[in-house]
């Protein structure tokens, strides 16, 4: 069995990811179906097998197809992927990615306010189920 792989997904394999995250376990004319954009046969299952490979999803032989079923959830994903961009494009701070998110005024402190907010209703609601 692969090994999963610490790696960022690309574009097209993120949509794929989403296909299979949205439709559960599909073979390769299904999840074609799904994507947005008109890809060949051939190309979405070129993309599912090195995703396989990456260890992002297994796959098992139903009939005379394979099957491909995600082995990473899309919350798992999607930490990671955070977690690679501040690192990457901010050195590991979160507090700068939040300041370029205020600066490109993609989120106001108004935003930030209410979204703290809701980080305090969650950590209460922590604490009362670990009591």
């Amino acid at each position: 069995m692969p090994k999963p792989e610490k790696t960022t997904l690309t574009k097209l394999e993120l949509q794929i990811m989403q296909a299979i995250w949205r439709l559960g376990p599909s073979n390769v004319a299904a999840v074609q179906e799904a994507l947005a954009q008109d890809l060949a046969y051939t190309t979405v299952q070129t993309m599912l097998n090195i995703l396989e490979r990456k260890g992002k999803l297994k796959r098992t032989l139903r009939g005379r197809a394979f099957e491909y079923s995600a082995t990473v959830s899309e919350a798992k994903a999607s930490t990671h992927a955070v977690r690679d961009l501040v690192d990457r494009m901010f050195g590991g701070s979160s507090e700068e990615l939040v300041m370029s998110l205020l600066k490109s005024r993609q989120i106001d402190p108004k935003k930030i306010a209410e979204l703290s907010k809701r980080l305090a209703e969650e950590e209460r609601k922590t604490a009362e189920d670990k009591a």
